[in-house]
């Protein structure tokens, strides 16, 4: 059993919560976050962060209770061998059902700023509940979902301890986005190096790295903890394939600037979550650096930042090695 300590580490608490959380523990220290990612997470007022809360959410994240017929659970699409994903090309839900978009990764969405390929949600309270109700997804009715949690002993129980009152759609939602919050990615090959640990990266990375800094621009997009600048745009991704209508972030906003874009990804775990891009269209990393390498896929409202990159068969082999150094340890659970 992990101490309290260990818990809240775990749990990726920042700020304000952890520091009062830490001041009624023993004096042991916690344990920290990943290495590579932000110390400040964060976390709505209303659903503050706790041990016991993503312990709940945990439990619900893995129980095909929440699916309409309860053949699947939010965890038979975000695997977590998989870095939260399901390596498949298009999200397969309830009965076979196949979905418009890949399955994200989860991991370190605790620190995004909206949710979806699109954007459609604007905080993990609300993107949690959303697959539940999808057709293409569980299926389910959220109210059901909590008629049969509240006939279930456990839970009912669970969530009295949790949050005082018997199951409610509140306590689903916040209590899953609390264990969204615990899935985190970091301590990867390339966070030593940023560190100090120059052995981190192999020669082949170091050279890799320089190039996704420069020549190859990828840290215009991909910047900061997360490596992602968690914006839209427009790569032409999509537009040979048999859902080229999806039009992406402009059926959110109606604004025509957003026709075709799409979400940047963390890349953190990515060379072992393809394929990639928000229609899964490119199978390998390799496909996904040709792709830059050409300048996207043409079209009217391509983002200024994708250009023809002119990269030698040396520079993409190095650039690939580098991204292989983005994955790490992955962590979940209070």
């Amino acid at each position: 059993m992990q101490s309290l300590p260990q818990a809240a580490g775990r749990a990726g608490l920042g700020g304000l919560a952890l520091l009062l959380l830490l001041r009624a523990l023993p004096a042991a220290g916690p344990r920290t976050l990943p290495l590579g990612l932000d110390a400040y997470m964060p976390v709505p007022d209303e659903n503050p962060l706790t041990p016991e809360k993503a312990a709940l959410g945990r439990k619900l994240f893995f129980d095909p209770l929440l699916s309409g017929d309860g053949s699947l659970s939010c965890s038979t699409c975000h695997v977590p061998r998989l870095g939260f994903t399901d390596g498949k090309s298009l999200a397969v839900g309830i009965g076979g059902r196949k979905g418009k978009r890949r399955t994200p990764r989860l991991v370190n969405r605790g620190y995004g700023r909206s949710f979806f390929w699109d954007g459609r949600a604007a905080t993990l309270e609300e993107q949690v509940v959303q697959p539940i109700g999808n057709p293409l997804e569980m299926d389910a009715n959220l109210e059901e979902v909590v008629r049969r949690l509240n006939a279930r002993p456990g839970y009912a129980a669970a969530f009295g301890k949790v949050f005082g009152r018997p199951p409610d759609t509140d306590g689903v939602r916040y209590a899953l986005a609390s264990y969204v919050r615990t899935i985190l990615s970091g301590n990867s090959p390339y966070d030593r190096y940023i560190a100090g640990e120059m052995e981190a990266l192999t020669p082949a990375q170091r050279r890799g790295l320089e190039i996704f800094r420069g020549k190859a621009n990828c840290a215009v997009c991909h910047l900061g903890p997360n490596l992602t600048d968690e914006e839209f745009h427009n790569t032409g991704a999509g537009l040979r394939s048999p859902g080229a209508r999806d039009k992406g972030r402009v059926n959110v906003t109606a604004d025509p600037v957003d026709t075709g874009a799409f979400k940047t990804p963390t890349l953190r775990e990515v060379a072992a979550t393809g394929p990639y891009m928000h229609d899964g269209s490119l199978a390998t990393l390799e496909e996904v650096i040709e792709f830059y390498d050409r300048g996207g896929e043409p079209n009217s409202n391509l983002s200024p930042e994708i250009q023809r990159l002119g990269l030698t068969s040396g520079e993409k082999s190095d650039l690939l090695a580098f991204l292989k150094a983005l994955s790490g340890e992955v962590r979940e659970g209070p």
